[in-house]
């Protein structure tokens, strides 16, 4: 079974955020006559999984990142079931727990491992083995068959109330105790009362999220990727982009805010860009597809803003 994407692949594609993270940054005028001309596809389903998901094609379907991410960092993704239960810090406020940080806490691995060292009781009682190949992901291995609910994932928890993204059902409030046993015990640790004291972020709570089997299959139509986000070079990974310069390549640049330094980046590929295809894929749904032979369309009005 071919890839969704693999028949009309563009020779560059690069993810970018959600036209709103651009909002009030002018739009330079070669930029903007780059976008007036471009081919604006339909709309397509916003979201960061969606996004990924109209490049890679998994089977069976689902969005198992503990799963694919463990497989990058250990190996050993096909003998469980898969949680991810990254480490976070949440402060109080009037409303709630609001939660500030998820993963990467600048946590060492000395300190991930102290830290695990109380928990691994707590979750070992349930049947669950939790580790850490990496200070910032955190993992539950569990049996194949077992029922898990719904997480959010850490994108619509980060800066929001921790309270309101735990699971429900007689599953979640498993789930919930777990978390509150697991904050007591953190909240006590020697390395949080040393982290507090030098000016860091105590790691006083857990994100889980990301459930889910390794899938059988990833595919993509990419040969090369370049990307800072761990979660898309392990799915890179187990869809074989061996990073060759001969053809389609994905950018990744999800993480800009500067739309100023976007363009620089760009804009040298632009004007030389022969025959070859450039699609901009944003986060909130946008394409725009950017041809060599759009320059024709020069009565259009450049593009003074993206949102």
């Amino acid at each position: 079974m071919a890839s969704p994407v693999a028949a009309t692949t563009p020779a560059l594609t690069v993810l970018l955020p959600e036209r709103r993270r651009f909002a009030g940054q002018p739009v330079g005028a070669e930029a903007g006559r780059w976008l007036a001309r471009a081919d604006r596809a339909a709309d397509a389903e916003s979201g960061e999984q969606a996004q990924l998901l109209r490049h890679f094609d998994l089977l069976p379907r689902g969005w198992p990142m503990a799963a694919i991410t463990r497989q990058r960092d250990a190996g050993d993704a096909v003998l469980h079931q898969w949680l991810r239960a990254d480490p976070a810090h949440v402060r109080a406020d009037m409303t709630g727990a609001r939660v500030l940080a998820i993963g990467e806490l600048g946590l060492g691995q000395d300190e991930a491992q102290a830290l695990l060292a109380p928990l691994r009781p707590l979750f070992g009682d349930l049947g669950f083995q939790l580790s850490a190949p990496v200070p910032s992901r955190w993992y539950v291995a569990m049996p194949v068959e077992a029922k898990l609910p719904v997480f959010s994932a850490p994108a619509q928890v980060l800066g929001d109330d921790l309270f309101s993204h735990l699971p429900d059902g007689p599953e979640g409030r498993r789930w919930r105790a777990l978390l509150n046993e697991a904050q007591v015990l953190l909240h006590n640790h020697p390395v949080n009362h040393a982290r507090i004291a030098a000016g860091k972020p105590a790691v006083n709570s857990l994100c889980f999220w990301g459930a889910g089997r390794l899938p059988d299959h990833v595919r993509s139509p990419y040969t090369g990727l370049a990307s800072p986000d761990p979660e898309l070079l392990s799915l890179a990974q187990l869809a074989g982009i061996a990073n060759t310069p001969a053809g389609p390549q994905l950018l990744d640049l999800r993480q800009a805010r500067d739309w100023t330094a976007v363009e620089q980046r760009l804009l040298p590929g632009l004007r030389e860009l022969g025959a070859d295809e450039v699609l901009l894929d944003f986060a909130d749904g946008a394409r725009y597809r950017l041809k060599a032979s759009q320059r024709w369309r020069f009565w259009r009005r450049p593009l003074a803003q993206l949102a």
